[in-house]
């Protein structure tokens, strides 16, 4: 049985390509040596936690390599959006720090930790419970797995739209390592660096990573005329590997990242009449810059970006700290009565503070002072075995206990000079989970996979909400100091679990010889919970409910000509029960926010994915994608708290998914007589118009569709001892929305896309 060290591993050779739908090519020196003599080489993934090709998982995956991150400049996950087919990466306008991840229009709803994942980021075998920090800083990173449709059964609950699995570069036990700097537009500047150094020959080795990245913002902050958005981050990684023989390894990892950004941008969106409206040309608390025009300004049309981002911060610091620190223990046994035996052990503890200027203006209209702080203790314990020559399963046991405090004071000027509201959260869940994932070879070319999991959760929740009058700045250390409290405090929660089996199971026929047709049924969950923030008790003294989704997938993996075209495809029917929904409002008429979370009765989600890839020619690689997703929903009453009306909402597309995405790229490698080789990249991504979090689909919360187009030229020198390359991204300097709120009466709370980014890397190996 392989080795599960092993699958860190991406061949060499093509194994930088093999991802189609990727936005460029490293490692395409050595790919192309492949390619002339064997054609397109395969990719070792762990989606069904152990390893194999990558043209032999029966799923929809994509697998983007570690060097591919690298030669882009990527530097977070998020940098990978729209380069996947189906699979949108996002965070909210609001809340940068927190991830939004969507696959097959189904994803995070909600910012704060109370509404959980749909999509679980998986880091070195540990699930990352918060959405808080999991837009990853991917640096010294192996590969990125993008698991589509629910993996309930190998990855457990809250995995209904699939998952994104983070592998990082492991201990090798051989003395190396790297130095890469890069510096571009908007004052970019990165540092990552690593080395590895034996302690004992063949028995202890020592790694660490680590990444400084730094840029200026690119929204203009019309109060002061400054930069907004600004990003400085520092983070390294530690790990200690020792194999006290062939059969036995441990691995212990450490982590520490210190985020240093600038407070979350919000672009006003408001329109006449709404209560955060500022007036276009207008000059506030002594602003340098005029009221930019609002991106939302026409009304019953979507929002436009500017050629020029602008926003406002006169209320609060330009401060967000996020501070993690993530540890990781994994002892991998191989050989034992009882199969390879794998143990992972993971904890993390983070704390987020910043504040933000919620309006977007100079004007003093509201703000927040926001603190979280959340921890997770995760063990998993699996074995895998074989029976006979054609029977092998994975089995085991996973526990996961978590717990966060949350508080927002948050100031409401617009409806009424010197509003407070003081909201805190504390909640913990805690969650057992036992599994088995089967295979059995029916015959030579057919196989039978088998699996089913049952999970137990439980959460205890507490939320409160005061409001009142206050005088105290945010930045006060009394900033929760209430002059007035207003009667009608709220103090809502409570206990509640769920238990759930979930399974998979499917059939895989190998046509002929790399041509893989397979198809399956999923069934996922995940799990209910309590509304955190809170505006009114009836949001959150009820639980919400969990939902479910069954998937079908059917998909033909195949290589041709020799493995020069490769032709990927799958296609897919998700029933979604029971949806959870989050709805934000605002009632002027109580100057109350409320925040819920409700379960939709019924959607249908259905689509395709192809994604393929060709080497025509020696040093010439050509790729391309196309995706396609209906989703609807079938049975949705939809109560209006603000109107009081009901509206039947079936039919209506759900959030965050776009109909249609595409790819296309080519990659051009010339070896030099001296070994050395110049490698030319270049690839063009469209994703169509989404709507972005609105329960109902209005105009405003209507995202435009996007066109990027991303290059590079890289030298590698003798041996790929050292590189040194130009690289841009959106190279046209489009300019978009990237996410939009629309909350009628309050206003558009409006995120833009990056502009243009380009600059200058170097690197060294040794």
């Amino acid at each position: 049985m392989m080795k599960a060290r092993h699958a860190i591993r991406l061949m060499s050779g093509l194994s930088a390509l093999a991802f189609v739908a990727a936005p460029t090519f490293a490692g395409a020196q050595e790919a192309q040596a492949e390619a002339t003599t064997g054609g397109i080489g395969e990719i070792i993934v762990t989606a069904q936690k152990k390893a194999e090709s990558i043209q032999s998982v029966p799923i929809s995956i994509a697998a983007v390599s570690g060097e591919q991150l690298s030669a882009m400049n990527v530097t977070t996950l998020q940098a990978l959006q729209g380069s996947v087919p189906n699979v949108q990466i996002d965070n909210f306008a609001n809340t940068p720090n927190n991830a939004v991840f969507t696959i097959r229009g189904i994803g995070v709803i909600e910012p704060d930790p109370y509404a959980g994942n749909t999509v679980s980021i998986v880091v070195d075998g540990v699930p990352q419970f918060f959405s808080m920090g999991a837009l990853l800083d991917t640096y010294d990173t192996g590969r990125v797995e993008i698991l589509r449709g629910p993996q309930g059964t190998l990855f457990g609950a809250n995995t209904t739209g699939g998952v994104v699995n983070v592998v990082t570069n492991q201990p090798t036990g051989e003395f190396g390592g790297y130095l890469r700097g890069t510096y571009g537009n908007w004052n970019r500047f990165d540092v990552n660096a690593s080395i590895e150094a034996p302690l004992v020959k063949d028995v202890v080795s020592l790694k660490v990573s680590g990444i400084h990245t730094q840029r200026d913002g690119w929204v203009t902050n019309v109060w002061n005329g400054e930069d907004m958005g600004s990003k400085n981050v520092d983070a390294v990684r530690g790990q200690l590997r020792i194999t006290p023989n062939s059969d036995l390894t441990v691995t212990l990892q450490g982590e520490y990242v210190a985020a240093r950004n600038g407070a979350p941008v919000v672009v006003n969106g408001g329109l006449p009449g709404e209560a955060n409206y500022v007036p276009e040309g207008t000059f506030w608390n002594g602003a340098k810059l005029p009221m930019y025009r609002s991106p939302c300004a026409v009304p019953n049309q979507p929002c436009v970006a500017p050629d020029q981002y602008f926003s406002g911060n006169n209320e609060v610091p330009d401060q967000s700290d996020m501070t993690t620190k993530f540890f990781v223990g994994t002892i991998q046994y191989d050989n034992t009565a009882l199969g390879d035996i794998t143990a992972i052990t993971g904890y993390k503890r983070f704390t987020l503070f910043e504040y933000t200027d919620q309006d977007g203006t100079a004007k003093t209209n509201n703000a927040t002072r926001r603190r979280t702080q959340g921890w997770q203790f995760s063990q998993e314990l699996r074995s895998s075995f074989d029976v006979g020559d054609s029977f092998n399963a994975v089995a085991g046991l996973f526990y996961l206990k978590t717990d966060y405090n949350h508080y927002q004071m948050y100031h409401l000027d617009f409806a009424l000079p010197g509003l407070i509201q003081y909201n805190v959260q504390d909640q913990g869940t805690e969650s057992f989970s036992a599994f088995v994932q089967t295979y059995t070879q029916l015959t030579d070319r057919l196989k039978l996979s088998a699996g089913i999991r049952y999970t137990h959760d439980k959460i205890d929740a507490r939320s409160t909400l005061d409001t009142g009058l206050g005088s105290e700045a945010l930045t006060s250390a009394q900033f929760d100091k209430f002059d007035v409290v207003f009667p009608g405090s709220l103090d809502v929660g409570g206990k509640k679990s769920w238990n759930n089996v979930g399974w998979k199971i499917g059939l895989d026929y190998e046509l002929a010889q790399n041509q893989l047709l397979y198809a399956s049924w999923a069934r996922g969950f995940k799990s209910g919970g309590f509304t955190g923030r809170i505006g009114v008790a009836a949001d959150g003294d009820t639980p919400y409910g969990p939902e479910k989704v069954d998937t079908f997938e059917a998909g033909l993996k195949a290589d041709f000509l020799d493995r020069r075209v490769r032709a990927n495809v799958s296609v897919f029917y998700t029933n979604y029960r029971d949806m959870q929904v989050a709805q934000i409002y605002f009632d002027p008429d109580t100057n109350v926010q409320g925040n819920r979370i409700l379960n939709a009765a019924q959607s249908e989600i259905k689509g395709f994915e192809l994604e393929m890839q060709a080497v025509p020619v020696e040093g010439l690689t050509l790729r391309g994608s196309l995706a396609y997703l209906d989703t609807k929903y079938k049975n949705f009453l939809y109560f209006d708290p603000v109107t009081g009306s009901t509206l039947d909402l079936e039919g209506f597309a759900l959030q965050n998914a776009p109909r249609w995405a595409s790819t296309l790229g080519a990659n051009f490698t010339t070896q030099l007589p001296d070994d050395s080789s110049i490698v030319a990249d270049v690839s063009w991504m469209y994703t169509a118009s989404k709507f972005y979090t609105a329960v109902v689909n209005t105009p405003r919360s209507t995202i435009q569709p996007t066109y990027y187009v991303d290059a590079l030229l890289t030298y590698y020198g003798p041996d790929k001892k050292y590189s040194i390359g130009l690289w841009g991204k959106n190279l046209f300097d489009k300019r978009y929305i990237s996410t939009v709120y629309d909350s009628p009466g309050y206003m558009g709370l409006v995120g833009y896309a990056p502009p243009r980014q380009f600059g200058v890397s170097a690197g060294f190996n040794f």
